[in-house]
């Protein structure tokens, strides 16, 4: 058993950005939770949703791996990606109604498919989020 939660946002690099320095870092490939959607995330509906339904899964893959694997983490900051199909929608315009996202949670290498699966029918049996059924497991570098 690990004698504390590994924390990500200390141990990899691409979660250690320093205010006002910008550089390229190679994230590895890695594992997220993830939900698609669109429109301004101050007021969209479909985003607070998303954000309610990534949370609750992670937390459920979290306490799992604590007590099956004795590996404990702590769970990492939501990260997002963001688009338009007109990009004067980030810049002159900037018209977040129009934007696009993917919200994500990042997952330790040791989380598999199964136990993704098992987590999201747990949370379906004690609260069933609208956008649970929209959440996947999938690889991003």
């Amino acid at each position: 058993m690990t004698t504390g939660a590994l924390d990500f946002k200390k141990s990899l690099p691409s979660y250690r950005a320093q205010r006002g320095v910008f550089e390229v870092v190679d994230v590895p490939p890695m594992h997220y939770l993830m939900i698609d959607g669109r429109g301004d995330p101050n007021t969209s509906r479909e985003y607070a949703e998303a954000i309610a339904c990534l949370f609750p899964v992670a937390y459920k893959l979290k306490f799992v791996s604590k007590r099956e694997l004795q590996k404990d983490y702590v769970v990492p900051p939501l990260e997002a990606l963001w688009w338009a199909d007109d990009m004067e929608s980030f810049t002159a315009v900037r018209d977040k109604s129009h934007w696009q996202w993917t919200v994500m949670l990042m997952t330790p290498e040791w989380i598999t498919r199964e136990m993704f699966t098992h987590a999201v029918e747990q949370v379906r049996m004690a609260s069933s989020p609208p956008k649970l059924d929209a959440m996947r497991f999938a690889e991003l570098s």
